[in-house]
């Protein structure tokens, strides 16, 4: 049974940059898409970004383009959500899934191990 725990999260201002983590343990996912997706209060789960088993494809929506960055360190058994230019938009839970390959990267019912999520607050 594998797992997934993310950390970084933590309370900044506007323009300011964060990484999250995300650590997996108890089976490999290193053949596995992880991705990132965020919920704010009252809002539903959406998708931020994606990379393949190998790194050699990412995937990122439209709004934190240009602004995050996801990678992965496959001998670490860990993935990393770089933020840059955060904005007060940018709040939310973000939470780390894997998902096996081949499934629609940007849906969550393609993922499928969760870790427990992690705050980040951007202030204006």
């Amino acid at each position: 049974q594998g797992q997934l725990v993310e950390s970084g999260g933590d309370s900044v201002q506007a323009g300011d940059s964060q990484r999250l983590s995300c650590a997996a343990s108890g089976r490999t996912f290193n053949w596995y898409t992880m991705g990132w997706f965020r919920q704010a209060p009252g809002k539903e789960r959406e998708f931020v970004a994606a990379i393949s088993w190998s790194g050699g494809s990412t995937y990122y929506a439209d709004s934190v383009k240009g602004r995050f960055t996801i990678s992965r360190d496959n001998a670490k058994n860990t993935v990393y959500l770089q933020m840059n230019s955060l904005k007060p938009d940018d709040s939310a839970v973000y939470y780390c899934a894997a998902g096996r390959p081949g499934g629609s990267i940007r849906e969550s019912s393609a993922y499928d191990y969760w870790g427990q999520g992690t705050q980040v607050t951007v202030s204006s």
